[in-house]
């Protein structure tokens, strides 16, 4: 499965690893082949995190400078450090920056993004990627040489980490890799991207296909089998006890979460700063020459945020050859200042697909581990199935 080079686009799995080997990327200790995905690269947590006072973005100075501090009772920005090596707990609410073991020497025409990786999002852990001199979160601009920071704020759960554990990955992009709508359209025809959710699975239609720099997806407050006892979605609980991110398979999901069920309006009322795991109406599709991002819509500014975890890589919902017809979209959701009333159907957000370099010599649920290939409504890894 070969497809020309292109001359803009994501860069895959073969082109992460000769990045590593020209040290464009680097690290110590060595990466691991685990960390290398489909179309982007897991980042690791360093040997210390810092607890912040505060968010803070490095414009003016580089954050080595706010952070090397001899006594931090005189800092403006740090409280205390932790040592990462033998684990520590990240208390909920509070902020922590933690140095990444990678650090990066772009070239001018490389720049790169970061994201949450699924497990971090499903769990409600805020993380951004810092970088010094750079007026914005997540977004590493062409040419960068220097270290990477990640702000880590667990919101509904404390968290226990250790050096080493991965909360992000980072996509290395060249030129406008963006597919447009009519693309869209036209690869919808040719490789179907949506699918009805459901036991028949159809394609969705020209007509529901909807593409507005991006691709627009729908809520599913009423579930497959669609009874009353059919759980929709989940909202986390407000105390509980650490997670350890080392222990998959280990928690009982009803100590953390609560299940929502469907309500005879087909509606949800979502509160205020509360945390929902919901999913979406549609089975998407991501095929092998492609990535795919999903990004917040917002129906007004500001009423609740609809993800944080947001990288989908080629293979996702699709397999090797194209023999998956989708994967439910798990949506990551907090409203804010005012309670909202969502209804079944309702448009929620937007994944807007990228061109790749070049086809993935690995895809997204062959051999690396992926954990949501096939997934429905499906909680982060550390919980009994």
């Amino acid at each position: 499965m070969t497809t020309p080079s292109r001359h803009a686009g994501i860069l895959p799995y073969q082109d992460i690893k000769r990045l590593i080997a020209g040290r464009v990327i680097g690290a110590s200790p060595t990466i691991e082949d685990r960390q290398i995905q489909p179309a982007s690269l897991d980042l690791r947590l360093g040997r210390k995190a810092y607890r912040l006072i505060s968010s803070f973005l490095p414009e003016l100075s580089a954050i080595s400078s706010r952070l090397n501090v001899l006594d931090f009772y005189q800092s403006d920005l740090v409280m205390y450090e932790m040592d990462l090596i033998d684990g520590a707990i990240l208390e909920k609410g509070h902020v922590y920056l933690v140095p990444l073991l990678e650090n990066l020497e772009l070239p001018k025409a490389l720049r790169a993004r970061a994201n949450p990786k699924s497990t971090t999002g499903r769990l409600d852990v805020f993380t951004r990627v810092v970088t010094d001199l750079n007026a914005g979160f997540d977004e590493i601009r062409a040419g960068y040489h220097g270290p990477l920071f990640l702000e880590v704020v667990p919101r509904s759960f404390t968290i226990k980490v250790r050096t080493g554990q991965s909360l992000n990955q980072i996509r290395f992009v060249r030129g406008e890799a963006t597919v447009s709508d009519q693309a869209l359209h036209k690869l919808h025809q040719k490789t179907p991207l949506l699918y009805h959710n459901g036991p028949s699975k159809k394609v969705v239609g020209s007509r529901d296909f909807r593409a507005e720099r991006g691709l627009f997806l729908r809520i599913d407050l009423i579930g497959e089998d669609r009874t009353d006892s059919c759980i929709i979605g989940y909202r986390a609980k407000k105390n509980s006890h650490v997670i350890d991110l080392a222990k998959v398979g280990h928690y009982a999901a009803a100590d953390f979460w609560e299940p929502l069920y469907r309500h005879r309006h087909d509606s949800l009322l979502l509160e205020p700063e509360e945390f929902y795991i919901l999913a979406s109406k549609e089975r998407i599709r991501v095929p092998a020459g492609y990535a795919a991002e999903m990004v917040a819509y917002e129906a007004a500014c500001g009423e609740l945020r609809t993800h944080y975890a947001g990288f989908f890589d080629p293979g996702f919902g699709y397999g090797s050859e194209g023999e998956i017809k989708g994967t439910q979209v798990v949506l990551e959701v907090r409203p804010h200042d005012v309670p909202f009333l969502i209804h079944d159907g309702q448009t929620f957000f937007k994944v807007v697909y990228d061109k790749m370099m070049e086809i993935p010599i690995q895809l997204y649920g062959s051999v690396l581990g992926s954990s949501y290939q096939r997934q429905a409504l499906t909680l982060s890894k550390h919980f009994k199935a």
